[in-house]
């Protein structure tokens, strides 16, 4: 039997009876809950339900009028995300400054190798400064500032643009801001990230400047899912660089950056193929993904490492567990 994946959000206050409200809705329609998760942060409401769309006894377009029409009389937000018609996933960039790493994103989209089978667009670039403008209109691709002139982001804006645009993740291209519970809870698992540390090391601002002043001799990068705890989602895949001694900051920075637009697009390829799981907070490789991640060291910096330790006792390496499995 063929499923049809679902993903319905809801977004708001919390109300009383409110998912009692929704899940009766969608049995009433033939529809099956595979999942549901909710939570609240700084005031704001979220429910994720992931549910079979494959024998509900309604269309797609009616089902998204009885939502939107039971959200207005809740007051809520509720977005519906059937699984996707089109050919091309869609990739928002989010920027501020910086060049190098949404250069890179723009650059693997020309050559086709924004994602493994090539069926991946960005149909836009939004940043919480104009100064990346020039950038995007060099790729041909319209570019919207959503910026106050210092930085703070209008995000009703964002959040208009990213749904004009019908975005499937959203990849923050060194993009200096954090973003609300308003944003993370309505693209939850759709958020990603590089941080220039090796997480959960040196989160926060200055991140090169926290390993200068540390003394660390192994410093690296981070792509990783965002949630409402700054710099602490699922981490996807890393990157590490050795720090000789009395490097400046800015010759930490200069072996950093171009592992940062790495590790970024191996966190997109990887979640445009469906290949990774998120478990228990943990991401997971699924087994039945045809994907070769390259996850954290290269080939040759991990053949380097010992097989046994040097008391001769076996190394073991457990299996990961299955994404799904208690």
């Amino acid at each position: 039997m063929t499923r049809e994946l679902t993903e319905i959000t809801v977004v708001g206050g919390d109300e009383t009876g409110l998912i009692a409200r929704v899940t009766s809705l969608l049995f009433e329609r033939g529809i099956n809950i595979e999942g549901l998760d909710q939570a609240v942060r700084d005031g704001v409401f979220r429910m994720t339900t992931r549910v079979d769309t494959a024998e509900m006894t309604t269309s797609r377009g009616e089902l998204r009028r009885a939502l939107a029409e039971l959200g207005r009389d809740l007051d809520v937000d509720i977005q519906v995300r059937f699984p996707s018609d089109r050919d091309a996933r869609r990739v928002a960039l989010l920027v501020t400054k910086e060049t190098h790493v949404p250069e890179a994103m723009l650059e693997a989209e020309a050559n086709g190798e924004l994602a493994d089978d090539g069926e991946a667009e960005i149909p836009v670039v939004i940043g919480n400064r104009g100064d990346l403008r020039s950038l995007a209109e060099r790729y041909d691709k319209p570019f919207y500032d959503v910026g106050d002139g210092s930085g703070n982001t209008d995000e009703g804006r964002l959040l208009d643009l990213l749904a004009e645009y019908d975005v499937d993740l959203i990849a923050l291209a060194r993009y200096m801001r954090i973003l609300s519970p308003e944003v993370v809870f309505r693209y939850e698992g759709r958020i990603v990230n590089v941080h220039p540390s090796l997480l959960p090391a040196f989160p926060g601002a200055e991140a090169y400047r926290q390993a200068k002043d540390a003394g660390v001799r192994i410093a690296g990068v981070t792509a990783h899912y965002v949630t409402t705890d700054l710099d602490q989602g699922p981490i996807i895949a890393q990157r590490a660089f050795d720090v000789p001694d009395g490097a400046t900051v800015e010759e930490i920075k200069r072996r950093g950056q171009p592992l940062e637009a790495e590790a970024l697009l191996e966190a997109v390829r990887l979640h445009l193929a469906d290949a990774i799981a998120v478990h228990r907070g943990t991401v997971h490789v699924r087994e039945e993904s045809d994907a070769d991640p390259d996850l954290g060291l290269p080939a040759a910096a991990s053949e380097a490492n010992p097989e046994e330790p040097v008391d001769g006792e076996p190394l073991t390496r457990p299996d990961p567990p299955t994404p799904g499995s208690d």
